[in-house]
């Protein structure tokens, strides 16, 4: 069934661009943590070191799992009342004050319950992507959510630079303090600004027959992709174990996040033009390529353009997967839809994390990446039987 194109308003315009600038600035509070986060954990097991893989993989798992099962509950509800605003600025607010948490953790098992708040807060996720892909054409739906995902990047980015100058002088408890005030204002942003309005469809509830067989197979395709895509704090933790300096963690984590907000508007854009299945493609072969040149890697140089590699994957990725999604399923369930894709990308990223850890501590740190390339493989193999929405 062909949707129906959407009219651009001066609202939808307004509605965009305050939920860029609320992504901006929530990324900019979350990545002040995210560069020196493997490292806090580490310094929370200083007396057990050769668990820290195993913690780090559990504790970003759990993490990732609790997306999965917030976005897909969000996303139902929010199809179910007509509204999207209240998970939105409430999620900006579950980040907020996770990281206010982290600054007085003592402990790691501490780390388990703040994590969990801070990953709930990603219940924003479905409800703002299906007013984004309401608000949007097949023509600039791409170019929407790769704005979307280049602001949050840019966000990074400066959150990056500032967790490099500031670390030294403030510390984790002050840093991490500092961290939760842009997520604030974010919340601010979208209760002030962002109208809620009823979509005024009639709601009957998601099943499986819901589901066309071509969105089955993109929901598997991901699955078995999200099984072998562990953290990047592994890569962290790789770059440490190979020779870089503490100092320098902070710069690689802020390589690869330059490149994801420099690329994420043009694969937008590209997916627009030659499709989404063509750029998602791509973004799996960029895994798998890291995969193999993190195996092979023999100096610090290779480890630097593998992280440029990273943000290329990132860049690809983020913004065709939901505009796949949104376009693969009915358009009075796309919240829905959308929370039931992060649940089976979530739910997979809780095994993938873990198993990587325990590779990694059991076997070796190359098995983690010799297992994810062999997923890389089979869903890229199994894109060639994916059909694009037309």
């Amino acid at each position: 069934m062909k949707e129906k194109p959407a009219t651009i308003t001066k609202e939808s315009r307004r509605t965009i661009t305050v939920f860029s600038i609320a992504s901006f600035l929530n990324d900019f509070g979350s990545d002040m943590i995210y560069p020196v986060w493997p490292l806090f954990v580490e310094a929370l097991l200083i007396a057990q070191p050769t668990i820290v893989p195993a913690v780090l993989g559990f504790v970003d798992g759990v993490g990732e799992a609790i997306v999965s099962i917030s976005q897909a509950a969000s996303g139902y509800v929010s199809d179910r009342i007509g509204k999207r605003k209240i998970f939105i600025w409430t999620g900006y607010l579950f980040g907020a004050t996770s990281r206010l948490g982290y600054a007085f953790s003592s402990f790691w098992a501490h780390l388990v319950p703040l994590k969990i708040l801070d990953r709930a807060g990603k219940m924003r996720g479905a409800p703002r992507d299906a007013i984004i892909a309401d608000m949007s054409t097949r023509e600039n739906r791409g170019r929407n959510f790769g704005l979307l995902r280049a602001m949050d990047n840019l966000g990074a980015v400066f959150g990056i630079i500032t967790c490099i100058l500031l670390f030294g002088y403030l510390g984790y408890q002050n840093l991490f303090i500092l961290a939760a005030i842009p997520s604030f204002i974010g919340s601010l942003l979208v209760l002030i600004f962002i109208k809620d309005r009823k979509t005024g469809k009639i709601f009957h509830g998601i099943s499986f027959k819901d589901m066309t067989s071509n969105l089955k197979l993109f929901l598997f395709i991901s699955a078995v992709f999200a099984l072998g895509a562990f953290s990047y704090s592994f890569l962290l933790f790789y770059a440490q174990d190979f020779g870089f300096q503490t100092a320098l963690i902070p710069v690689l984590y802020l390589t690869f996040t330059v490149v994801a907000s420099i690329t994420s508007l043009p694969f937008g854009k590209l997916a627009d033009k030659v499709g989404r299945k063509t750029v998602l493609t791509l973004s799996y072969l960029f895994w798998g390529t890291l995969c193999l040149g993190f195996i092979l890697n023999q100096s610090y140089l290779e480890i630097v353009l593998l992280f440029v590699l990273y943000g290329l994957h990132r860049g690809a990725l983020e913004p065709v997967q939901k505009t796949f999604v949104s376009e693969l399923c009915p358009e009075n369930l796309r919240a829905s839809f959308l929370g039931a894709f992060q649940m089976v990308v979530g739910l997979c990223a809780l095994p993938a994390s873990f198993l990587a850890g325990v590779f990694w501590t059991s076997f070796g740190k190359y098995v983690p990446f010799y297992f994810s390339f062999a997923l890389s493989l089979a869903a890229i193999g199994l894109m060639a039987f994916l059909k694009e929405q037309k």
